[in-house]
């Protein structure tokens, strides 16, 4: 099966923003700047990284954890 390629296809049109089009900063809310997109600066994108590392950003779930909960029925006891 072939692909079509056609230029219409092949260009990325952004959403538009909402404000003026202007990005802000996700931690500190002042305008972002494109060699730290979306932050503002170094400084913003390293608390970002902080953050995930520290596992702050999460979803939750109501699965147990990895090695809690109930005994896997298919290991048996040594």
């Amino acid at each position: 099966m072939e692909e079509d390629n056609s230029d219409s296809d092949a260009r990325v049109v952004p959403l538009p923003r909402k404000g003026k089009g202007l990005r802000r900063c996700p931690i500190c809310s002042t305008p972002a700047v494109h060699r730290y997109q979306p932050f503002c600066s170094k400084r913003c994108a390293d608390i970002d990284l902080g953050r995930w590392l520290k596992g702050n950003y999460s979803i939750p779930t109501e699965e147990a954890p990895a090695g809690e909960g109930a005994p896997d029925p298919d290991e048996g006891e040594f």
